[in-house]
């Protein structure tokens, strides 16, 4: 790894001092065009004031030529390129970094004076003085636009033209919210946000026909000596008598099977609540899907019922394509009577059945790597209610491949599972809940799996689930699952597990509790996807509890006279566990985040348990936590393990876990990502452990975060991400040393981004 790491700095350092020496590629008589500035001065206060001007910093074109850290790869790469012999190398950075050069006499300065100055009068500034100053120094040249302007127009009121009836009083009513205000500089991006914003409003009522371009403004400044101006909404002239009539929903049709065209079978139609099912048998059953549908006999036309109807019906996961049609049923007559729309859904499924293969190379932090396999076959609509059955069967093989404790181990890994999921409520308990924006699904499931690590132990486990999915709008996601049973038996123990086991009395009782039972919930708030939201937020929340319920039942069984208890003649878990995930991305624009993320979780044994069961600790380390140190590798606390400890891959566990994590990214080529980063985290124990001397959790937590650096490098193809981070430790609890370990950096493969 040191050798990488060093190849690495040489191969960087000398593409940097290459790319250092553009100038002397620069034509004679040429200047490189190194930008342009704004001084924008008013003699008014203005309202946001530096919108305007990023505004106008959008309309210095050319851009000059790109600059990473400072230095610009991509013109020195077309440079080295236009050699009269240039090698494999140069042409492939230049056909993949390459650009042309800009140059100081390309610019059309009077151009982009005359695009200022048109922005500018749009944005009510109608008298502006605009003048420009060319600095020129060796090689370079940068060009300053000076631009004075004066008081801009502003409105003095804002009141409704004479409209037709019914659509005046329709949009009378929307004027309580309107975008305008006294004052308002005049805008004509803001008049037009004000324009789609009555056309949002009137759609919602009815208006199916009606467009934000039938509107338009007309600004009387002549009852004003100042800068004031009275504006006045009204129709264009004729405009479709259809666009100012409201329209209502009737002969609402579903094709539940539909596959592109229509054939002459005759077909059957079901009707419920006044929608009518066609098809042909019976492909889906229209009582399960009735409920999906928002659309009602008589409704006023809304496109956010359409949206939602189909957003529904994706969710379902039997379609592959939601179209959703609308046709006028009658003619415009008189222009004010409210006519009929007939809405039709056609909804072309998925495949029934499909079949899954992955191959997955793993590398653990214990120097175990293997192969897995995993298969999952799907089969939809199994009931004819869009139901989804998943079984999924994995094999997987790891040995010991090296080490300073090689103790030739391998492990076997044999599992099965089947998830059945109901696109609806299954409950015993009536709700009556319409569940407006989704409605939840229901998922149940069992697994199983054996897992034998050679010279140590076999491990059997089962564990079945019965739990509800469902967004509450289109940011927040609920998840609960009230039974969830997890059963595990340690079997087939060697003399030497058996050894590590009596030496370490916190491993084995997180070993000894085979039953849990609980319940849990998640709750995720997610703007990651919204593109309108610039600077977004992500939170998840979990909690976790088990073992209440049994040990009522345990405690008041008269046989069951044991230490600690035990359910059906199984010692049971008993915890409550919760942990939180923040993060928020702020965007700098064109592709440059600045991402931060904190994660806190603790879990506390009581009852029936001193210790988590194992498989609900927390971890810390690895690509997607702490990328410095090795996945599992971190704490507890500032713990060391003994050299010879082979038991050390079940030690790193705590009941506390804190990480903190800072990340920028920016574009480097297309598709291609860089990233700087900072990690921090460890985990602890709650109560103090002779097995684990320095584990347990104190006020001094702050001064043992595992605390590391690195760079990155992410492929990003439409939102599938190959990343590589190279990381370095900058401080290890672990360690009795705390000096800067650059010589030793970890490189972690992974795929997706860390958060």
């Amino acid at each position: 790894m040191k050798t990488f790491y060093f190849y690495i700095q040489i191969i960087l350092f000398s593409i940097l001092l290459g790319a250092c020496s553009v100038e002397k590629y620069i034509p004679e008589g040429e200047k490189l065009y190194t930008g342009a500035t704004l001084d924008l001065q008013t003699s008014d206060t203005i309202k946001n004031l530096n919108r305007i001007e990023t505004e106008l910093e959008t309309l210095l074109q050319p851009k000059p030529n790109t600059k990473i850290l400072g230095i610009r790869l991509g013109l020195w790469s077309h440079y080295k390129a236009q050699k009269e012999k240039p090698g494999f190398l140069s042409k492939f950075l230049n056909k993949k970094l390459g650009e042309e050069p800009v140059y100081l006499s390309e610019i059309d300065i009077s151009k982009t004076i005359e695009l200022i100055d048109n922005r500018l009068k749009n944005r009510g500034f109608f008298e502006n003085t605009i003048t420009s100053e060319i600095t020129r120094k060796d090689n370079k040249g940068n060009i300053k636009y000076n631009i004075d302007t004066k008081k801009p127009y502003r409105i003095e009121t804002y009141q409704l033209d004479t409209l037709p009836s019914p659509i005046q009083e329709e949009i009378k009513k929307t004027m309580s919210n309107t975008l305008l205000e006294k004052g308002d500089r005049f805008d004509l991006a803001l008049l037009k946000r004000e324009r789609e914003r009555i056309d949002i409003l009137l759609k919602k009522k009815g208006y199916y026909n009606f467009n934000a371009d039938f509107m338009i403004f007309e600004a009387d400044t002549n009852q004003y000596a100042s800068k004031r101006f009275d504006l006045f909404l009204r129709l264009k002239k004729d405009i479709p008598r259809k666009s100012i009539v409201p329209y209502t929903i009737h002969d609402i049709k579903v094709y539940p099977n539909y596959t592109g065209k229509f054939d002459q079978k005759k077909k059957d139609t079901v009707v419920i609540n006044e929608i009518q099912f066609i098809q042909e048998g019976t492909f889906f059953k229209p009582k399960r899907l009735s409920p999906y549908i928002l659309f009602e006999e008589g409704q006023l036309y809304n496109p956010e019922i359409s949206k939602r109807t189909s957003k529904r019906l994706s969710s379902i996961g039997a379609y592959k394509f939601i179209n959703v049609q609308f046709d006028a049923l009658d003619s415009i007559n008189d222009g004010i009577t409210p006519k009929k729309l007939g809405a039709k859904i056609f909804l072309s499924p998925l495949a029934k059945r499909s079949l899954r293969l992955e191959l997955q190379a793993v590398s653990k932090s214990n120097n175990f790597a293997g192969p897995t396999l995993q298969a999952r076959y799907s089969n939809r609509n199994v009931f004819k209610g869009a139901e989804t059955l998943n079984v999924t069967t994995t094999l997987g093989y790891e040995t010991q491949i090296g080490g300073k404790n090689n103790q030739g181990l391998s492990s076997i890994q044999l599992g099965g599972g089947i998830d059945l999921i109901f696109p609806r409520l299954l409950s015993p308990i009536k709700i009556n809940r319409p569940f407006k924006y989704a409605i939840p699904s229901t998922k149940i499931g069992v697994q199983a799996e054996l897992l034998n690590r050679s010279q140590l132990y076999n491990l059997t486990s089962f564990s079945t689930t019965f739990g509800y999915e469902w967004n509450a709008n289109r940011f927040v996601f609920h998840g609960l699952t009230p039974i969830n049973i997890n059963y595990t038996n340690l079997s087939n123990t060697t003399p030497e597990f058996e050894t590590i086991l009596e030496e370490n009395e916190f491993l084995r009782s997180s070993f000894d509790q085979q039953f849990i039972a609980g319940l849990t919930y998640t709750f995720i708030y997610n703007e990651i996807n919204e593109s309108s939201i610039k600077n977004q937020f992500f939170t998840k929340i979990n909690f976790d509890i088990a073992g209440n319920l049994v040990d009522l039942i345990a405690r008041n069984s008269s046989d069951n006279n044991q230490e600690p208890n035990t359910f059906l003649g199984l010692q049971y878990a008993q915890y409550a566990k919760i942990d939180a995930d923040f993060r928020y991305y702020f965007s700098f624009g064109n592709e440059h985040k600045l991402v931060s993320r904190l994660f806190a979780g603790i879990g506390k044994p009581y009852g029936n348990s001193n210790t988590l069961p194992f498989i609900k600790q927390f971890f810390s380390g690895g690509p997607y936590s702490v990328r410095a140190f090795r996945i599992r590798s971190l704490g507890p606390g500032t713990y060391t393990p003994p050299n010879d400890d082979i038991g050390d891959f079940f030690d790193r566990a705590g009941d506390i876990r804190l990480e903190a994590n800072l990340e920028y990214r920016f574009p480097l080529f297309p598709y291609v990502y860089g990233a700087i980063f900072a990690d921090a985290g460890n985990v602890w124990l709650l109560d103090q452990n002779p097995d684990l001397p320095g584990g347990e959790f104190s006020s001094n937590f702050i001064n043992e975060l595992g605390i590391g650096s690195g760079i990155g490098i992410r492929v990003d193809i439409q939102n599938f991400v190959i990343r590589f981070d190279l990381a370095a430790p900058l401080l290890d609890p672990s360690e009795t040393s705390k000096d800067f370990d650059f010589e030793n950096p970890i490189l972690n493969f992974a795929i997706g981004y860390p958060f």
